[in-house]
């Protein structure tokens, strides 16, 4: 107005175009205008081609699309109504809710308080067209709160990231696309129990193969090998039986599928003692197409010669039965051996049935928790002073780290000698409860007739 008093004062200095500094640009459309009018921060308009839009926010919104060149005569705000006329001075009316205009308008000067009051004016089926007006204007979160259509608020609450919100959606509806979507975003947020939920609602097999296989949750894997038989995606639920480590159930699976070459050569592999069972049943079903084929199958039972190795197998097989019976934790995973790396036949080689199942891996467990429980805590203290030592005086490793294995032998036995000969100057040793007599200088008089000599052992250090 500052701009347009001083203009005023000196008419012959305004130019053709007007007083350029009064205006303020709001906008730029590329479109013709034919006529238009301002309501609030609306500037409602008609173009070139017969349609009828308003501009608010960057947004164009198209009101209707006229059968003729019409023109503007006015917004009447107590009825909600805009005016248009054509040449034969025929008028026509549309509605434009006053409560929308001003309600947009108040979102674009950013003053909420105002527009959350004029918001409960606006009739239900119009908040939908306003919420995208908020969330183009990038107000997600006051979108969210508008909209009345399920589909948007559940996109928007995704890209919220509110879970809750969307659960809730996603439950009401039953969609599978929905559940996927929403897995996909628990995932991203580390919520593992929400997204495994989802994924069963899913019906994503192959997602919860992952999550359960990385997660290590053996029950989840369980539920996801019946489900998947249950659904038919038998890929899935073959791959979690094996992975829990219930063959029977894997070769089940192949019978019952029908796959019995592969039930034929999977029992050759990992069940040797069902091999008759599923050869007669591969033989039934060839012998319905070709009976010479199916005389071709040797049965384990009838050609014992053809399968040599096969009372090894047998054996190797009771002795895995037991030992998949029981479970590590997840800690021993570095200490234990790989399947890849074990020798079956071997370590069921010297096994016998009647004896108890050898439980190497868990006394390793038992091991290394007592060792765990007797050590005692470090001192913080101790360990930067030997830190700080260190640093100062590296260890010589040129020369120490070289020698071969037979000097490190001759400082263990030079080592064992020194003790020895530190006991003779203390006299015989006795164990009382043992009620034996140790005579150390027989020992020593032993290690003397080994050729271990103290002066040589240094010389030759």
């Amino acid at each position: 107005m500052e701009q347009v008093s001083k203009a005023l004062e000196d008419r012959s200095s305004i130019p053709e175009d007007g007083i350029e500094q009064a205006f303020d640009v709001v906008g730029e459309i590329s479109e013709v205008v034919k006529t238009g009018i301002w309501v609030g921060d609306c500037f409602i308009y008609t173009n070139n081609v017969n349609r009828l839009n308003y501009f608010v926010g960057g947004e164009i919104v198209t009101i209707s699309h006229l059968d003729r060149e019409m023109y503007l005569l006015g917004y009447m705000a107590k009825d909600n109504r805009l005016y248009l006329g054509d040449k034969e001075h025929c008028v026509v009316s549309y509605s434009v809710l006053l409560s929308v205009l001003q309600y947009q308008t108040h979102v674009m000067r950013k003053d909420f308080q105002i527009a959350d009051k004029v918001l409960p004016s606006i009739p239900r089926e119009h908040r939908t067209r306003v919420a995208n007006f908020l969330e183009k204007q990038g107000f997600k979160a006051q979108a969210l709160l508008v909209t009345t259509d399920p589909e948007h608020k559940f996109e928007l609450s995704l890209q919220l990231g509110d879970l809750r919100s969307a659960y809730n959606i996603a439950k009401e509806s039953e969609s599978q696309q929905k559940w996927k979507q929403l897995s996909d975003l628990a995932i991203r947020q580390s919520q593992f129990g929400l997204a495994q939920e989802c994924l069963h609602h899913a019906e994503d097999y192959a997602g919860l193969l992952l999550l359960a296989s990385s997660s290590g949750q053996a029950d989840v894997m369980a539920k996801l090998a019946a489900t998947s038989e249950k659904a038919g995606t038998n890929n899935v639920s073959f791959y979690s039986y094996f992975l829990l480590g219930k063959l029977d159930e894997c070769l089940d699976l192949l019978i019952n599928t029908n796959r019995l070459p592969e039930a034929a050569f999977f029992a050759r592999t990992y069940l040797p003692s069902q091999i008759s069972r599923v050869v007669q049943l591969w033989k039934s079903s060839v012998a319905k197409n070709s009976q010479k084929s199916a005389d071709a199958l040797a049965d384990p039972l009838q050609y014992e010669n053809l399968f040599p190795s096969l009372q090894q197998g047998l054996h190797a097989e009771q002795y895995l039965q037991g030992q998949s019976r029981k479970v590590l934790p997840a800690k021993m995973f570095p200490s234990t051996t790989p399947n890849w790396e074990r020798n079956i036949l071997e370590e069921a080689s010297g096994w016998n049935p009647d004896e108890p199942m050898p439980d190497r891996q868990m006394a390793s467990v038992e091991e290394t928790e007592s060792a765990n429980a007797t050590q005692p805590e470090p001192d913080e203290n101790k360990e930067d002073l030997f830190e700080e030592a260190l640093e100062d005086n590296p260890p010589m490793v040129e020369e120490k780290d070289k020698k071969s294995a037979e000097e490190l032998s001759l400082d263990e036995d030079l080592e064992r000698l020194n003790l020895e000969t530190e006991a003779v100057h203390e006299g015989d040793v006795v164990n009382d409860d043992a009620d034996v007599d140790v005579d150390v200088d027989a020992d020593v008089d032993d290690e003397a007739d080994d050729d271990i000599d103290e002066n040589e052992l240094l010389k030759d250090d």
